[in-house]
């Protein structure tokens, strides 16, 4: 449960860099947004493989 609380975290912080890219055209805010996303595919990567170690 613990990942799945970091990627709702790593959502909210995104949220405003994902807002200044698209309308205002910042360039930094656009490389943070795609440090975020590629954080949370890692993360939910993780979140599968815990997902089906449980199931087992």
């Amino acid at each position: 449960m613990e990942k799945y609380k970091q990627i709702k975290d790593i959502l909210e912080q995104a949220d405003n860099d994902a807002e200044k890219f698209y309308s205002q055209g910042n360039k930094a805010a656009g490389t943070r947004l795609r440090k975020a996303m590629l954080e949370l595919k890692n993360i939910a990567q993780d979140v599968r493989k815990e997902v089906l170690e449980m199931k087992k």
